[in-house]
């Protein structure tokens, strides 16, 4: 099959076989009967299979197993005539080397074919999964590190206080050597000192993260378009949209990193569980409520049951669709960055229909 189109300066038709051949992008047609029809060299070269090998074999041949059920799904939507965005799966090289692809296809119905465009982001996914992993470890790290404390500070505070119950019952009138008594006075001063060192400590590893945060005025739009452009890329190959009303609250009392943190994930997450054959849309709105400053984000994805996920929702490493990217990682750094410093989180949502976050900070 030759892509042609008529050429303005002569008249005549010219040829993109070039264009096809250079690209460093998989270009390809595929049949409605699962078969490629047309690729260009980047599709052996990275693959590692011949021309004759590809074309000979079912696509669905080449995928990664366990990609191999959302990638069938999805080709079902493609063939109903809906176009596919940034489909991200996995295919094995003949080599035994797992690559990532992100997809871009366009059915055309009466001719019964799929015109498919590619990217190779295999680097890009293994540094987020390294990030991820050290994110996790970090996290375990951490809290099995809060709980260590926890459970010395809990376990020290019987015998301090057995230790006090000891001094009250002394009789000290009994006790004649000035000496001694000197030296039982400092004894329960000293024991009465570690207990309230101890019950300190349980107290600001309470507010540790919070302590740890440094809050400042924060302007919500300024913020918001610094994440932004931080994954410009990704919101041009969504084609997201996004609402922003900050209107009625320009700026909030918060942690910057925080802040940041929330939005990306948020956006992040709008777009990675966006529906196969919508857009992904999303609004931003901020309200001042009774004196408590609110933010509030939507969007018209998946959505969740809430019936089901309700009290885990915010859980590390939960996870509520098949997505092959999700890590659980998202919903609980945003639910610990707000509760942390004193505010709260709720959620309203419905299969299909979309989610709410309503965020309420502590001003």
């Amino acid at each position: 099959m030759t892509i042609k189109k008529r050429n303005p300066d002569s008249g005549g038709i010219y040829h993109f076989d070039n264009f096809f051949k250079i690209s460093a992008d998989f270009i390809c047609i595929a049949g409605f009967d699962g078969y490629f029809k047309r690729i260009n060299p980047a599709v052996s070269k990275l693959l590692g299979y011949s021309d004759e090998e590809l074309y000979a074999n079912p696509i669905s041949s080449f995928v990664y197993a366990p990609d191999l059920k959302i990638t069938i799904e999805t080709r079902e939507q493609v063939y109903k005539n809906k176009p596919l965005l940034n489909f991200e799966n996995r295919y094995l090289t003949k080599s035994g080397e797992v690559v990532w692809l992100s997809w871009t296809s366009m059915p055309v119905e009466e001719e019964k074919l799929v015109y498919a465009i590619a990217k190779n982001i295999t680097h890009k996914k293994r540094i987020e999964e390294e990030r991820n992993l050290l994110l996790a470890n970090l996290t375990k790290i951490n809290k099995d590190l809060k709980h260590l404390s926890y459970t010395t500070s809990h376990d020290l505070k019987s015998p301090v206080n057995n230790l006090l119950s000891v001094f009250d019952l002394i009789d000290l009138s009994k006790i004649n050597d000035e000496e001694t008594l000197e030296f039982i006075t400092i004894l329960k001063n000293a024991t009465e000192s570690l207990r309230q060192t101890l019950k300190k400590s349980v107290d600001e590893l309470i507010h540790k993260d919070e302590l740890n945060a440094p809050i400042e005025e924060l302007g919500l739009n300024k913020n918001l378009n610094e994440v932004l452009l931080s994954i410009k890329s990704l919101i041009e190959n969504s084609k997201i949209i996004i609402n922003i009303d900050f209107s009625e609250l320009a700026e909030i009392n918060f942690n910057k990193e925080y802040l940041k943190s929330i939005f990306l994930n948020l956006i992040t997450n709008s777009i990675k569980y966006s529906k196969p054959d919508t857009l992904p849309c999303i609004s931003i709105v901020s309200k001042k409520v009774n004196g408590i400053s609110q933010l509030i984000y939507s969007d018209n994805g998946l959505g969740f049951d809430m019936e089901k996920v309700k009290d885990k929702i915010f859980g590390l490493h939960q996870k509520f669709h098949d997505h092959i990217d999700s890590n659980g990682i998202g919903l609980y750094l945003i639910y610990n960055h707000i509760t942390n410093l004193g505010g709260r989180i709720e959620v309203e949502s419905k299969i299909y229909e979309g989610v709410k976050f309503t965020i309420f900070f502590k001003d």
